[in-house]
C-alpha cells in the first residue's frame, strides 16, 4: 500500500481511508485477547469522533506520553519508551509528513525494520474502545494518538492486536531501529555491568530490561516491581555519595504508574545525602512509573538486560 497514493485519493474523493487489510472488525484483534462477549462489544471510532481537536503529537514526544491498555504489550511499549530518548531512530519511525491538521484523511503510516529492510505500514485511524476504554494504549493526554496509532500499525505487522500479547523486548528494539541487540543474564552478570550500563547510556544505545515470572499474571511484588514484565532503561550515571561514588539507574514503568519502593526510590531518604545540585537534575517525585535503583538491586530484582544500537 503506498501511503501517498491513497491519501491523495481520499483527498481527491473527499472520503476517510477505510483500511481492508487490516479492517475494524474482530479478526484484527484476535480471537482469544478478550472473553468471546467483550468481543462482540469493540467500536471502532476515529480519534476526530471523540475529541474535538486531536493530534498526532502534542509538544514532542516523549515515554510519558504512553500508558498501557488492555493488551499485553510491555515488550513493545517499553521498547518504544527507549525509541522515545533517541529522536535519531524514532524520526525513522514515524514519518512526518502525516497528523490531523493538514490533509486529513483517516490514514497514517509507520515504519519498521523487518528482514533487513524497512517497510512502510498503512493504517485507518479507527481505534478499537471497549465500554468507552481504550484497549489499545491510553494517550496521557487525551488528544495525543502517536502511541496508539502506532501500536495500530505494530499490530498489523503481526497479524493481529492479540499477537502483541506477549513478545521479547529484544524483538521490538531491533524492530524499531534495525539495530544490533545484544542480551545479559542477570542471573550471571558481567563483572563490570555498571560500566556497561553507563557506557550504553553515553554512547545513546536503546535499553530495556524485563523481570521474570508469567507475563500474563502480572504480579506486583511489595517492594513495587511487577513479575513478568518489561521495563525501559532511561538512564545510568555515577553521583557522589557520603565518601564514595555510587552507580544508579533509572526505569521506567510502561503502565505509566507503578514504581519501585526501596533504596533510591522517590521518596527514600537516600536522596537526602546527595548533594542539591545531583538531586535537582535526576530526581523526579512524580508517579508516572519511573524510578531509580542502585545496581545491586537492578541485579537482585531483573532477570535480563538488553541493549540495543545501531553499530555492534
Amino acid at each position: 500500500q503506498d501511503f501517498n497514493d491513497l491519501r491523495a485519493l481520499c483527498l481527491s474523493q473527499g472520503l476517510l481511508f477505510e483500511d481492508a487489510t487490516f479492517p475494524a472488525h474482530i479478526s484484527s484483534i484476535g480471537p482469544t485477547l478478550l472473553p468471546e462477549e467483550k468481543l462482540w462489544q469493540i467500536q471502532w471510532k476515529r480519534p476526530t469522533e471523540f475529541q474535538r481537536n486531536p493530534y498526532l503529537i502534542m509538544d514532542g514526544i516523549s515515554r510519558f506520553d504512553i500508558m498501557q491498555g488492555e493488551i499485553g504489550d510491555c515488550w513493545m511499549l517499553a521498547a518504544l519508551g527507549s525509541l522515545t530518548l533517541r529522536k535519531h531512530f524514532l524520526e525513522n519511525v514515524i514519518p512526518k509528513d502525516q497528523g490531523f491538521q493538514d490533509d486529513y484523511a483517516g490514514i497514517f503510516h509507520f515504519r519498521f525494520w523487518q528482514y533487513g529492510e524497512w517497510v512502510d505500514v498503512v493504517i485507518d485511524d479507527r481505534l478499537p474502545l471497549l465500554n468507552g476504554r481504550y484497549l489499545s494504549v491510553q494517550p496521557r493526554t487525551s488528544s495525543e494518538f502517536w502511541p496508539s496509532l502506532l501500536e495500530k500499525a505494530y499490530a498489523k505487522l503481526h497479524g493481529s492486536y492479540q499477537n502483541l500479547n506477549g513478545g521479547y523486548l529484544s524483538d521490538a528494539l531491533v524492530d524499531f531501529t534495525g539495530g544490533v541487540q545484544v542480551q545479559f543474564s542477570l542471573k550471571d552478570p558481567p563483572p563490570d555491568l555498571e560500566e556497561i550500563l553507563k557506557a550504553a547510556d553515553k554512547s545513546r544505545c536503546l535499553m530495556g530490561c524485563s523481570t521474570s515470572g508469567q507475563s500474563n499474571r502480572n504480579i506486583e511484588l511489595r517492594n513495587g516491581i511487577v513479575q513478568g514484565h518489561a521495563y525501559t532503561i532511561t538512564g545510568a550515571v555515577k553521583i557522589p555519595y557520603k565518601n564514595g561514588w555510587k552507580h544508579i539507574i533509572r526505569i521506567w514503568n510502561p503502565w505509566g504508574h507503578g514504581e519501585w519502593k526501596g533504596p533510591w526510590s522517590d521518596h527514600s531518604p537516600q536522596w537526602d545525602r546527595v548533594e542539591p545540585k545531583y538531586r535537582e537534575a535526576l530526581l523526579r517525585n512524580k508517579d508516572d512509573g519511573e524510578f531509580w535503583m542502585s545496581c545491586k538491586n537492578f541485579r537482585e530484582q531483573f532477570s535480563w538486560l538488553y541493549i540495543c544500537n545501531s553499530t555492534p
